[in-house]
């Protein structure tokens, strides 16, 4: 069984082993920062805007916190308002049966689905689970182990920020929190 000292003791591993890898930064662009934004937006609120490749989590008086997030493709993405009703630190995950059936040579074989803290996971480290009202949707705001991916859309939809980002986030961001996915 992967612990999560486990899965980042073989991360650092792997990062030392991989020398290219380890040097590669998020360029800068995609680092947080805080932004000023529409002053009317209240604080406490998430904003992601997709042709921008951005999650903006609003602080009030015109400003935000801004990060730099990869996104799903092209028909993979969420547009509209969602709730945050659950959050989970590293979370499990199961891929659905739409994304087994679009790409089962992809996703096939985790068919039964991976702990939390597994060098595969694509959850990451932490996990916001957006609602349509009451109803659960399977889109996320979430980590990922492939920090490269960052300012890209080729996944199955969710939003996706740097382990980093998504526990700074998670600590901020209280269940109840609106999501809304232009």
């Amino acid at each position: 069984m992967i612990t999560r000292r486990n899965f980042v003791a073989s991360a650092t591993v792997s990062l030392l082993a991989t020398p290219a890898l380890a040097s590669k930064q998020l360029p800068r662009k995609f680092q947080p920062r805080i932004v000023d934004v529409n002053p009317a937006l209240p604080a406490g609120e998430i904003h992601v805007v997709k042709a921008d490749h951005y999650l903006y989590w609003t602080l009030g008086n015109g400003k935000a916190q801004r990060y730099g997030v990869a996104l799903g493709g092209e028909g993979r993405n969420y547009h509209g308002a969602l709730t945050i009703r659950r959050k989970a630190e590293w979370p499990s995950w199961i891929p659905t049966q739409n994304m087994i059936n679009l790409e089962p040579e992809v996703y096939g074989p985790f068919a039964a689905g991976l702990p939390g803290g597994h060098p595969y996971n694509p959850m990451g480290a932490r996990a916001l689970y957006l609602y349509d009202g009451a109803n659960p949707t399977y889109f996320r705001i979430h980590g990922t182990p492939q920090p490269e991916t960052i300012g890209t859309s080729f996944s199955s939809g969710c939003v996706r920020l740097t382990n980093d980002h998504v526990a700074e986030l998670y600590d901020m961001v209280p269940v109840g929190t609106h999501v809304y996915i232009l």
